[in-house]
């Protein structure tokens, strides 16, 4: 068995990828996906199907991976929720499809990545999306990821709430939170319409699923790539109680930033010492493998209602966001409060949680520390560790006190009256001091599941650079990389539609590639 591509990983940016790679008919693509495939909407099962939140709780699911990870020094293990199923996690996740700012873009072409400006970027946002609310330079309107703002009269009573607590403490309208220069507090863009959560496997993988050059192959967990001289040679995979091999004359890792670094690393690519000491052969010693782990940490303001005021486990919970830059920063919207109109527990490992009430969401966008990935056994089927380092940086702790005070203090206005009861966390005593507050933070914050980094983008020149500009890896001919593990450094939104963007730009860099070479022949 061989194809002229084989994509790792059917996710945000795989499905992407592959669609887009398959649209030439004279390219066999084949898609590897760990988890179930459901090719209709009528085949999803509700947890995946239904946007809102529903009575199953998507920690202890056969479709999430089930990793855990360490968030800071002091706080507990946390589930690290990562899909398993077509549609990866687009097809569990919150369907928040907010992009990085201009200036996210800007940065990566700073260091060494002209091609992913924001200028560059943009007409793959614009390809990707179905922007149902604006038509203009900077949106989409025939992509197959439908995108949608919730008008202001099927706001939640608590989401109102916010957007007048928001404006009377000064910030301002925002009514778009895709535009370039947005900041302030305004509707959120959704990928849901009519509560459907429209992942990667709905929009583009349903386009292309007649395609005869399209193979998909699910439940086949990739255990390692086989490696000879300096090429992949061949891909070793579980699939049907079997162990087989499958080649490839380009392969594509598009498993997300634990499962990309993690099979680069099984399959002798990463740092040597640490393979060496997980006795897997040491084939190209790359040292940024796994390194530069970025994420956003998160703290949750937590309310009961008053009895007046229901809350429903099915209903739109996150219509609403406040964008904005920190007092004591140099970066733009850095900060992020978001209100949800339904509050579980915390999550535990195997358990599912119990409703509270409402809460508000607060982010650090553009936190100045990173984690690490790390291997930790040659035995694909042990999860390699994820230590978050959330909050190491006292800049960190400094701009997450900010944010949760003012969190605090839209709750206290006079547009919650009816609405919030007591304040479940932080408690009183938590915020009697700074040291108090920043206590609490290293014992409670948590990952926004916003992973990236951990297979950086950047020029030779840079130590922790793992792949290119176009995705290929360093030292491994016809590897790349293309998920959201090559962010050189992680945008001021949540991940998916970037993620969805690299799928589309990596396959526009592979079509490029493919072209060039044809001409080279002829």
């Amino acid at each position: 068995m061989e194809y002229d591509v084989i994509v790792v990983g059917a996710g945000s940016a795989g499905a992407a990828l592959a669609s887009r790679l398959s649209e030439n008919p004279k390219r066999s693509v084949l898609l590897i996906e760990a988890g179930p495939d459901y090719p209709t909407l009528d085949d999803l099962p509700d947890e995946l199907k239904y946007g809102h939140a529903t009575e199953l709780d998507m920690t202890t699911t056969a479709h999430n991976w089930q990793f855990t990870g360490k968030a800071t020094d002091e706080a507990p293990e946390v589930v690290v929720l990562r899909g398993k199923a077509t549609g990866g996690t687009s097809a569990i996740n919150g369907q928040i499809f907010v992009r990085g700012i201009p200036e996210d873009f800007d940065e990566w072409a700073a260091g060494g990545n002209d091609r992913w400006s924001y200028n560059e970027v943009l007409p793959y946002f614009r390809r990707l999306e179905q922007d149902r609310d604006y038509d203009d330079e900077f949106h989409g309107a025939s992509g197959p990821i439908p995108v949608h703002r919730y008008p202001r009269s099927e706001w939640n009573a608590d989401q109102v709430a916010f957007y007048e607590a928001c404006r009377a403490a000064g910030f301002q309208n925002c009514g778009d939170h895709n535009a370039p220069g947005s900041t302030g507090v305004g509707p959120t863009p959704l990928n849901n319409p009519g509560g459907i959560r429209y992942s990667t496997a709905l929009g583009h993988l349903t386009q292309a699923r007649h395609r005869s050059n399209l193979t998909i192959w699910a439940d086949t967990f990739v255990r390692r790539l086989v490696i000879e001289g300096d090429r992949v040679a061949s891909i070793e995979v579980s699939r049907g109680g079997e162990v087989l091999r499958v080649r490839g004359r380009e392969v594509v890792l598009s498993a997300g930033a634990i499962c990309s670094p993690h099979i680069m690393m099984l399959s002798g690519v990463g740092p040597a010492r640490q393979l060496m000491e997980c006795e897997v052969p040491v084939l190209v010693d790359l040292p940024g493998v796994g390194k530069n782990l970025d994420d956003h940490p998160a703290a949750w303001v937590t309310w009961h209602t008053q009895p007046g005021h229901a809350t429903d486990p099915r209903a739109p919970r996150a219509q609403i966001s406040l964008h904005y830059s920190s007092e004591s920063s140099e970066f733009r919207n850095d900060l992020k409060v978001s209100m949800q109109s339904y509050a579980t527990e915390r999550a535990q490992p195997g358990q599912p949680r119990k409703p509270l009430g409402v809460r508000m969401v607060v982010g650090l966008q553009r936190p100045l520390g990173s984690g690490e990935l790390s291997l930790v056994s040659n035995d694909p089927e042990v999860q390699p560790t994820i230590d978050f380092r959330l909050l190491e940086k006292e800049e960190d702790l400094a701009r997450m006190v900010e944010a949760v005070r003012l969190a605090v203090r839209l709750g206290e206005h006079q547009s919650f009256a009816g609405i919030l009861d007591d304040r479940i966390e932080p408690r009183d005593e938590d915020l009697a001091t700074d040291e108090a507050l920043i206590g609490w933070l290293r014992r409670t914050s948590m990952s926004s599941l916003h992973i990236t980094g951990t297979c950086k983008m950047g020029p030779t020149t840079d130590p922790a650079a793992v792949v290119d500009q176009a995705g290929r890896v360093y030292g491994v001919a016809n590897l790349r990389v293309a998920d959201t593990s090559i962010i050189p450094q992680g945008v001021r939104a949540a991940t998916n539609a970037t993620a969805v963007m690299i799928g589309e730009r990596i396959a526009a860099l592979m079509d490029e590639d493919s072209h060039l070479s044809e001409g080279t022949q002829q």
